[in-house]
């Protein structure tokens, strides 16, 4: 069955809940097109399903969204050199003059961003379990049904997500910890030093680089701190910023052609996620201030 008939009772109620399993699929996935087909599947699904068994059809459709998306999730993280259309958000750039930002209104619009660059460091059961209860309330006794886990079990992943997000509802006033915290990281990285990336690394920190043959993720903090160490030294001048609300950097070579631009999630004392743009479309797409 293709697209739900305005006239079908079914299909209205779907149209009626659309709106909010996009929502669902999207902060679960990050990825508007990767949104759209979960949703299209979760009707499909629901055109082979005897609706007179569902009991509780709001809550069946974010079931079936749930899992649907925590199998992309899952089959992202196999292959993470796999590269997928509209993963990152758009990337929002503005200069970082101190931890009193001059427009909180124009900032905050950034939040919902800011949330789904955090999103990116979590593990697929924790980022289900703490999208779908602390974002749009679902029973962690269902949530435990879509993990196949007990609701403590489920309960314990969306603490342990939330304390990774923590900081999140304001994330354009960032701290004097969280600077210190990514220029211990910058230092370290252009000093080589191995163990000083590790001490600042969250041990499941999760690197996302777009560049211009697609996304390439890295996860575990060895292995970022690795090329970290390699990459480092590469740009010439480089500007602190606030990427959607995140703490960042960008960096332009010698000649004045944006290199990078850096968005780092920090967490309890530790980067937990990296954001990367370093596809030169991408990065000439962006309004990026002036180098120093």
């Amino acid at each position: 069955m293709s697209d739900p008939s305005p006239t079908d009772p079914v299909a209205e109620a779907f149209e009626a809940q659309r709106d909010r399993l996009r929502a669902v699929a999207h902060r679960m996935l990050g990825s508007h097109a990767d949104a759209e087909d979960v949703v299209q599947e979760a009707w499909l699904r629901l055109s082979r399903q005897d609706t007179a068994t569902i009991h509780n059809f709001a809550g069946w459709l974010t079931t079936v969204v749930g899992r649907i998306s925590l199998d992309v999730l899952r089959s992202r993280q196999a292959h993470p050199e796999a590269s997928y259309d509209d993963r990152l958000p758009e990337l929002v750039v503005t200069v970082d003059d101190g931890p009193a930002p001059e427009d909180d209104v124009a900032l905050a619009d950034s939040v919902g961003l800011a949330l789904l660059v955090v999103l990116e460091s979590l593990g697929p059961a924790e980022r289900l379990a703490f999208v779908l209860h602390d974002l749009f309330a679902v029973p962690f006794d269902e949530i435990g049904q879509i993990l196949g886990r007990s609701a403590d079990a489920a309960k314990m992943l969306a603490s342990r997500a939330r304390r990774k997000v923590r900081g999140t509802e304001r994330p354009a006033v960032v701290g004097r910890e969280q600077r210190e915290v990514v220029q211990a990281f910058l230092a370290a990285a252009r000093r080589g030093d191995f163990e000083g990336l590790l001490r600042v690394l969250d041990p499941e920190v999760r690197l996302t680089v777009d560049t211009p043959d697609g996304v390439v993720v890295t996860l575990g903090a060895t292995e970022v701190a690795a090329g970290a160490k390699l990459s480092a030294g590469a740009a010439v001048r480089g500007r602190a910023v606030l990427v959607n609300g995140l703490p960042g950097i960008v960096s332009w070579r010698e000649d004045g052609a944006p290199l990078s631009v850096v968005a780092f999630t920090v967490a309890d004392g530790r980067i937990t996620g990296i954001a990367i743009v370093i596809d030169p479309a991408r990065l000439a797409s962006m309004d990026l201030p002036d180098p120093v």
